[in-house]
């Protein structure tokens, strides 16, 4: 992997991929009945976070299509969770890491698909970015 944005979006990734990942399993093993939704979609953001993670680490084929698609699953699930949880409160007694658009995390889980997708956008086959191609 080359350095630079991919590097440095990468590590974000794989950051938020391990934070959300672990504290969503360890709420899950223990206190499962107190916020399950809350918990599940937490898991699901980790799983996401991790798919980019793979895809931005990655130079195969598949990486680019992969990166895409976890980072456009990212922006609705943070879009869309982050406004049911104003809408609905009482369905998130506890925050997921797409909850209120991310500000348990000072926004980044919303801005990190716009970087994302940015990065995609500038660097794609036949551009002038950073000369990433898909192998």
């Amino acid at each position: 992997m080359e350095s630079g944005p991919r590097r440095a979006l990468a590590t974000l990734y794989g950051i938020f991929a391990l934070a959300a990942t672990a504290r969503a399993v360890v709420q899950l093993a223990t206190q499962f009945d107190q916020a399950p939704l809350a918990y599940s979609l937490s898991l699901l953001s980790g799983l996401v976070y991790l798919a980019a993670t793979v895809g931005l680490a990655t130079q195969r084929r598949w990486s680019r299509p992969l990166t895409l698609v976890a980072v456009c699953v990212e922006l609705v699930g943070v879009l869309g969770i982050g406004l049911w949880s104003l809408l609905d409160p009482a369905l998130f007694p506890h925050d997921t890491v797409w909850s209120k658009f991310g500000y348990g995390y000072v926004f980044i889980p919303v801005a990190l698909p716009i970087l994302g997708l940015t990065w995609w956008w500038r660097t794609r086959p036949g551009t002038s970015g950073d000369g990433d191609s898909a192998r």
